[in-house]
């Protein structure tokens, strides 16, 4: 393929026919079979995790002060040493149970603010700490007495484009559900054009792990065009895989944005008072181009973060709805998969 056959086209948008009524699209509810996608969960559950949770985003735990989060009831704590190492272990003080995230952190100390306990990092009058890891974009720990599986020295994180040629956002929101049900919502792409017709159009499931061998394989490939404004829309081609139980990634494998991934990450929290469970969904967008413009965009990725976690927002807005839904029907033993 020639230099020229390989370069983008000049626009990326293309304008569809025509205006087509949401009620006249094309109904996929045949293709999205319910033991299709539960087939696909059980696959994505049965894959291991080494006990590895996601925590947040990286950027969001500072060198001044400590973040706390329950992940599957357990009380965690994380801060970042003096070298900006990640840190991670039970948020309770081993003196009297105070909350170690309202400690303020000092020279990568952690100080306790009921009666000053410092804490390094290291095991400390009963505090052990838990392993920790920071990709360079979102935060994770190890939990070996909630996994109870085989623990690996660090997370399977899924491969990404070079952070020199990113913009990178990461958003965080919180539903009544368990993490299956979030790995459920994103395994079934088929209702991206009628659930989210703000964003998505023209979407078709082309490829599925029986249909297709080879690189592409142990995913849905799918075909879908993004909604910019009126008819302007920008069609691509993305692959979705679930490398781990609480992990779905989206590349785009060809079209506008070649290379870019969204990782969801689906954490669980613990109950809340009426004994739902709760979820984290943590969802990295990395986006990436190969147009000599997209330097502008990286340059201006300070004002895009926002704008690209708020359209994670109105998205998770309706799928947090999803998979609230599907665990309500599970729990009552109504769900017909």
């Amino acid at each position: 393929m020639t230099q020229e056959a390989r370069r983008p086209p000049r626009l990326p948008l293309r304008l569809r026919r025509g205006p087509q009524p949401w009620e006249r699209q094309r109904p996929t509810w045949r293709d999205a079979k319910p033991a299709r996608i539960d087939a696909a969960v059980k696959a994505a559950l049965a894959r291991p995790s080494g006990n590895w949770y996601v925590l947040g985003a990286a950027r969001d735990i500072g060198a001044r002060r400590a973040v706390g989060r329950t992940v599957a009831g357990v009380e965690v704590v994380t801060w970042r040493d003096a070298g900006g190492r990640l840190l991670a272990g039970p948020g309770a003080c081993p003196h009297l149970g105070a909350p170690l995230a309202q400690g303020p952190v000092h020279c990568g100390i952690l100080r306790c603010r009921w009666h000053g306990l410092a804490l390094d990092g290291a095991p400390f009058a009963g505090w052990e700490p838990f392993p920790a890891h920071d990709d360079g974009l979102l935060a994770w720990v190890r939990l070996d007495a909630v996994g109870g599986e085989p623990p690996l020295p660090s997370p399977l994180v899924p491969a990404r484009p070079r952070p020199p040629g990113t913009v990178a956002a990461v958003y965080t929101g919180t539903g009544g559900c368990e993490p299956e049900d979030v790995v459920a919502n994103r395994l079934d792409p088929w209702h991206g054009a009628w659930f989210h017709p703000y964003s998505f159009v023209d979407l078709t499931v082309v490829d599925t792990p029986a249909e297709h061998g080879g690189e592409r394989s142990g995913g849905l490939t799918v075909e879908v065009s993004f909604r910019v404004a009126g008819r302007a829309v920008v069609p691509v081609t993305a692959l979705f895989t679930a490398p781990g139980p609480r992990t779905v990634v989206m590349r785009i494998l060809e079209g506008e944005g070649q290379g870019s991934v969204v990782e969801t990450h689906a954490t669980p929290l613990g109950p809340d008072d009426r004994g739902r469970p709760r979820t984290v969904v943590v969802e990295a967008v990395v986006a990436t181009s190969r147009r000599p413009g997209f330097a502008l965009a990286r340059a201006a990725a300070p004002a895009l973060r926002p704008l690209m976690r708020a359209a994670a927002r109105r998205l998770w807005r309706d799928d947090l709805a999803y998979a609230e839904r599907r665990w309500e029907l599970r729990s009552s033993g109504r769900h017909p998969g």
